[in-house]
C-alpha cells in the first residue's frame, strides 16, 4: 500500500498535474489575499485574520481535487494496468486507502505553504500576534476533513469510469452537491419541514461549525463518515469486476 502510495506521488510530480494544481491554488490565493483589491483582500480589510483563504479554498478545492483524482482509476482501466494492479497482493480496501492517501497527500501539499499566510498575519496584527489562533487552526482541520471528503468522492468518480473527463466533471458535480446542493434544497418552501436536516446533510455547515475554532466530535464524524462511504463505494466497484 505504501509502495502505491509513493508510485502515485511520483506519478502526480513526474508529469504536471501534481505542481500545476498546488501553483494554481497559491496563485490564485496569494492574488485574492494579497493583490486584487476587494473583499478578501488582508491589507484592504483591516482585520488580521485568514477569513479569505478559507471561504475561497472549498470553491477553488471543488475544481482542483477533481483534476487530482480523476485520472487515479480511470486512467488505470484505460490503459489497461487495472488488471495487473489487481493482481498483486494487495487487498482492494489497501488499493483504494494507497490511492486516497497519495490524492490527499497532495492535498496537504498545496495547503502547506499557505501557513506563510499565516505567520504574515500575526506579524501584521496590532500588537504582533493579535489573531484568533483557534479559529485559523480550526479552520485549517476543517478545510482538511472537507478536501479529505472531496478527495473520496473523486476516487470514487474515477472508479466507475475510464474517462478522465468523464471523472473530473462527476466529482465536481458530487462535491458541489454536498457543499451547497443541501443548503439550496433547505431554502426552498418545499422542504422547509426537512431544514435542519438538510442542513446537517450538507458539508457547509459543519465546515463553518469547524472554523469556529471548536472541534465537535459531531462534524469530525461527519467527515469522517463521508470519507469511509465514499472509500467504500470505491472498493465495491473494484470488487465488481471480480463478480
Amino acid at each position: 500500500m505504501l509502495a502505491l502510495w509513493k508510485k502515485e506521488l511520483f506519478t502526480f510530480f513526474s508529469s504536471l498535474t501534481g505542481s500545476l494544481v498546488i501553483a494554481v491554488f497559491l496563485v490564485l490565493n496569494g492574488l485574492f489575499l494579497w493583490i486584487i483589491p476587494g473583499n478578501f483582500n488582508i491589507l484592504f480589510g483591516g482585520y488580521a485574520n485568514l477569513d479569505g483563504l478559507f471561504y475561497m479554498a472549498p470553491w477553488l478545492y471543488l475544481f482542483l481535487v477533481p483534476a487530482i483524482t480523476m485520472r487515479l482509476f480511470a486512467d488505470e482501466k484505460k490503459s489497461g494496468t487495472i488488471e495487473l494492479l489487481l493482481t498483486r497482493p494487495l487487498a482492494d480496501w489497501q488499493i483504494v486507502t494507497g490511492k486516497y492517501m497519495a490524492g490527499f497527500s497532495l492535498v496537504v501539499l498545496s495547503l502547506l505553504p499557505t501557513l506563510v499566510y499565516f505567520y504574515s498575519v500575526t506579524q501584521l496584527a496590532q500588537p504582533t500576534g493579535n489573531v484568533d489562533d483557534g479559529a485559523i487552526w480550526g479552520s485549517y482541520i476543517g478545510l482538511l476533513m472537507l478536501a479529505g471528503a472531496y478527495v473520496a468522492m473523486g476516487i470514487f468518480t474515477s472508479a466507475i469510469t475510464d474517462n478522465q473527463i468523464v471523472a473530473f466533471v462527476l466529482a465536481a458535480i458530487l462535491a458541489f452537491a454536498f457543499y451547497s446542493g443541501f443548503d439550496a434544497l433547505a431554502s426552498t418552501p418545499f422542504f422547509d419541514s426537512f431544514k435542519v436536516i438538510l442542513i446537517n446533510l450538507g458539508i457547509d455547515s459543519h465546515y463553518q461549525s469547524l472554523s469556529r475554532g471548536v472541534i465537535d466530535v459531531r462534524d469530525v464524524l461527519y467527515f469522517l463518515g463521508l470519507i469511509v462511504v465514499f472509500l467504500g463505494l470505491s472498493r465495491l466497484v473494484l470488487s465488481s469486476r471480480r463478480w
